[in-house]
Parts: C-alpha cells; sequence; structure tokens
C-alpha cells in the first residue's frame, strides 16, 4: 500500500523562502531514496507564508525507514499553523477516468 503525506504550514511570510531552502537537502536525499516515488517542499504561489508539502512512498515501511536517517533541515523557522496528513492508498488510477 502506497502512503501519501501531504499538507502545509504557515511560517512568517518572510521566512518562507528560507524556509523552503533549508529544506532542500531533505527533498533531494529523499527523492534518492529507494522507496520514494516523489518529495515536494515548495512556497505556495498565492499565500506569502504557505509552504506546501508533498510526499509519496512505495510503503509505510520505506517511509519509516526514510524517517529514521533523514537529515536535518539547514534553516528553520518557527511553524504558526498549518495541517499536514499520512495517508494510506490501497487503490490508485488515472485521474480522469
Amino acid at each position: 500500500m502506497t502512503v501519501i503525506v501531504a499538507g502545509k504550514v504557515y511560517v512568517d511570510p518572510e521566512e518562507r523562502d528560507r524556509y523552503v531552502a533549508g529544506h532542500q537537502v531533505i527533498v533531494e536525499k529523499a527523492r534518492a531514496h529507494p522507496g520514494c516515488l516523489d518529495v515536494v517542499i515548495s512556497a505556495d504561489t498565492i499565500e506569502p507564508g504557505r509552504v506546501n508539502i508533498f510526499e509519496y512512498w512505495e510503503s509505510e515501511e520505506v517511509l519509516n525507514a526514510w524517517r529514521a536517517i533523514s537529515p536535518r533541515p539547514t534553516y528553520s523557522a518557527e511553524i504558526r499553523d498549518g495541517e499536514i496528513f499520512k495517508h494510506r492508498v490501497s487503490c490508485s488510477g488515472p485521474p480522469f477516468d
């Protein structure tokens, strides 16, 4: 069963770009990790302090293995608000059937 971790966090708008850049090492290493299908940590194009987070993994076991060795960000900021959820996906297919 694949796993998706997705959501958003809010930091001060003046901190957002540094926050995203500080997480670049995590994105790069995660994408190279076996079983990672995709990872994105990006600035939202509409809300100035919003950071979008998306992770797509082959399984819960792969995600847990990654979490055990994941590096720390090189820059962090105070999280003001946000929601991130883990989804266990039992079925996937084309988006427009």
